[in-house]
């Protein structure tokens, strides 16, 4: 049963790269589209910013959370170096990107157990979140 299970999952695992292939350099924007799924973008300001400790253990703790069944893909990320405009915001100190194959996954994500724990094992390091839920 065990070797079923990781073989499985394996299985899953190269199917979910050959699917990300056209993200080569040389893909199109038109050639790799995301449709029929909802993408949950999460922007955490912690409230001690420069505090890498805190960072660290919100990104642990980020990463934990990906064990979450109904997620299927992920990003945990950082503000870019990227130009100062009036219309980008850099002050953010952690943003959790997750991607769902429907509302319904992103419903049982908001009340599983592991999520749960998150906020409250977590929510004493940020001081503002802020959510942008998306489909297509």
């Amino acid at each position: 049963m065990k070797n079923r299970r990781s073989f499985i999952k394996k299985a899953a695992a190269g199917l979910t790269l050959a699917g990300l292939i056209p993200l080569t350099k040389n893909a199109m924007a038109g050639e790799v589209k995301i449709t029929s799924a909802l993408i949950h973008h999460v922007f955490f300001w912690l409230k001690e910013p420069k505090n890498e400790t805190q960072k660290k253990q919100l990104v642990a703790a980020l990463n934990e959370l990906l064990k979450v069944k109904t997620i299927r893909m992920s990003h945990v990320g950082f503000p870019a170096g990227t130009e100062s405009r009036d219309v980008v915001d850099h002050s953010y100190s952690v943003s959790f990107m997750v991607m769902f194959d429907n509302q319904t996954d992103q419903d049982a994500y908001q009340i599983d157990p592991i999520h749960l724990k998150f906020v409250e094992e977590n929510s004493h390091l940020w001081n503002k979140v802020v959510v942008y839920d998306s489909v297509d």
